[in-house]
């Protein structure tokens, strides 16, 4: 919150299926911890990323590999809810372990507990109510508080009452959170709202209580003319797709369409120069380790102040 520049991974489930070969239903990459090759794999994906911002002398955020370990995804594989309880308790400790091998004076590192959407990450459906929403997630929020994260980002929100329900779960639970939209091409949540409504309706529900704001799964070239106005110094991280596509293109889509690394390194800067607030800097669809790379290049080095 200071202002310091800190990575976070890339898209962990689209690294796990199309460059690792691994198959993950429902892309739950949380069903990887039941076994113990699963968890190293898991392990292996975070320690690669770790030590990227170790390299670069810059923190990083440790985001549980939970996104889909909520109970309505968790029971379509299975997982009766005690079971589940102990996944996501379990993705949290490898996550420490990791953190504990990494963390430096130069690198602090945070662990967030990764919350998903309840229904699909490209199609609203029906939204929930803010208050059918609190108490879904307030299942994975009162899990990861036992586990004494730092803090819970919810990923791919497609909706602002989803929104808004885990902010206060979160708060409930006493857990700083960030909420990260995922929008279109147009730059609109798939609901069709704008960002900045987004922004302000939760903001105005809940009295200001999310950390910060981001902007995810989508390509920059999608939401970066929108990006005007006092508002925006509420959004202060980005994990952007590798692609240019549109979320029905990447649903359709057989093959990764990993983008350019060196460019969107680029744009990311070319963001931060713009909005100097940004500061927590991640992927999503298609984007690994060498995009993360590129965008600590791009954007270490250039001392750029609030």
């Amino acid at each position: 919150m200071e202002g310091s520049l800190f990575l976070t991974d890339g898209g962990i489930e689209t690294t796990l299926i199309f460059l690792e070969g691994l198959e993950l239903p429902y892309f739950a990459a949380f069903d990887l911890l039941k076994k113990p090759k699963g968890r190293e794999r898991l392990r292996a994906y975070y320690r690669q990323h770790a030590a990227i911002a170790q390299k670069h002398r810059l923190g990083f955020i440790l985001e549980s590999a939970t996104w889909r370990a909520s109970p309505d995804w968790a029971g379509k594989l299975g997982y009766p809810r005690e079971c589940l309880e102990k996944i996501n308790r379990e993705a949290i400790t490898l996550l420490q372990e990791v953190r504990q091998e990494f963390e430096t004076p130069a690198t602090p590192m945070v662990i967030s507990g990764c919350l998903g959407p309840r229904g699909d990450g490209y199609d609203p459906g029906t939204a929930m109510t803010a208050e059918e929403a609190q108490a879904y997630h307030a299942f994975q929020t009162n899990v990861f508080a036992a586990a004494e994260v730092d803090m819970v980002t919810a990923i791919t929100m497609t909706n602002v009452p989803e929104a808004i329900g885990i902010v206060r779960a979160a708060s409930a639970a006493g857990l700083p959170v960030v909420i990260s939209f995922t929008v279109e091409t147009d730059g609109s949540l798939p609901t069709g709202e704008g960002l900045r409504q987004a922004v302000e309706a939760v903001d105005a529900a809940t009295e200001g209580a999310p950390a910060y704001y981001m902007v995810n799964c989508a390509h920059p070239t999608h939401f970066e003319q929108i990006l005007e106005g006092d508002w925006t110094r509420r959004i202060k991280g980005l994990r952007c797709n590798a692609s240019r596509r549109s979320h029905a293109e990447l649903d359709a889509a057989a093959d990764l369409d990993a983008g350019d690394p060196l460019e969107l390194g680029q744009q990311y800067l070319d963001l931060r120069r713009r909005l100097p607030q940004l500061n927590v800097l991640g992927g999503c669809c298609g984007t690994d380790h060498r995009h993360i790379e590129q965008i600590g290049l791009a954007c270490a080095g250039e001392g750029i102040t609030v």
